[in-house]
């Protein structure tokens, strides 16, 4: 190198590095990755494409539209204050606490991420029905009936969305550094005021992201939904139910109802950019 390009690199503080280029694509992988692009965008164009846009804003400004709209803010609302309010203590203590059984624990966490919607549905029917085996006691005791009403809507899309929040807030508290928390301890706090002071502003970035998943898996939840809260329009009809139910008599409505979901699904990954979107 000159003296020219050594002393431009000198100002510059060092010497400039090339950008790296990246290999191409081989061509028995490139085909593949369209097929599989072109897969999944598929439909999603398809459902653009075949929108009654002429019609759509009759059909979204129709009674039953707006009361599964209303009906499924609410309840995934309300799911996911469910979620932060049981997810965030266990995400803790999954991360932050030695016990037997932790792994095993962790498991059946995460297991309602793997069962089908369907058999949850089942599964809480059986314990939070009128003759299950905690229901029982809750109807009796308390006069406390869960199944088909829009309380058990919200129980069916919490099981479901929950593990999202508790994965999310465990890896997040597993990347922080435990020794803010051991220092807070040491000048007097309890652990519960350290959490709370130190622990939950740190990871606050993934509490936010594990609620938009959770608030948008409860939004778009059906299996659970129809099994434990029935589909009862204006008490237990969501937007996927609506969905579904239009499908069968109305698919112009279909249609419009899909896109006001594909909408919240766009919004909810603009809104994890910054978390999913930004490698390179």
């Amino acid at each position: 190198m000159d003296a020219s390009g050594t002393a431009a690199d000198t100002l510059l503080g060092g010497p400039r590095r090339g950008r790296v280029r990246r290999p191409g694509v081989p061509l028995p992988l490139l085909l593949p990755a369209l097929v599989g692009l072109a897969f999944l965008l598929l439909p999603l164009v398809a459902l653009l494409v075949r929108a009654p846009w002429h019609t759509l804003p009759d059909q979204l400004t129709s009674a039953e539209v707006w009361q599964a709209l209303r009906l499924s803010l609410v309840s995934a609302t309300a799911a996911t204050a469910v979620s932060l309010v049981l997810g965030v203590p266990l995400a803790w203590l999954l991360a932050r606490t030695d016990f037997p059984g932790r792994g095993f624990v962790r498991a059946l966490v995460t297991l309602p991420l793997v069962l089908p919607p369907v058999v949850g549905g089942v599964a809480l029917l059986l314990a939070l029905g009128r003759n299950g085996v905690v229901g029982r006691w809750l109807d009796s005791w308390f006069g406390i009936t869960l199944p088909f009403t829009t309380t058990g809507v919200v129980v069916a899309e919490a099981f479901v969305a929950m593990p999202f929040l508790v994965i999310s807030v465990e890896g997040t508290l597993r990347a922080a550094d435990p020794r803010y928390e051991e220092a807070a301890t040491t000048l007097g706090a309890s652990r519960f005021t350290a959490f709370r002071r130190v622990t939950l502003p740190l990871i606050a970035p993934g509490v936010a992201a594990g609620a938009v998943l959770a608030w948008a898996r409860a939004l778009g939840e059906f299996g659970a939904t129809i099994t434990f809260a029935g589909n009862f329009p204006g008490r237990t009809q969501t937007m996927p139910l609506a969905v579904y139910l239009a499908l069968q008599n109305d698919p112009a409505a279909a249609i419009a109802l899909s896109l006001v979901l594909l909408a919240v699904s766009i919004a909810v990954l603009a809104g994890l950019r910054d978390r999913w979107m930004t490698a390179s």
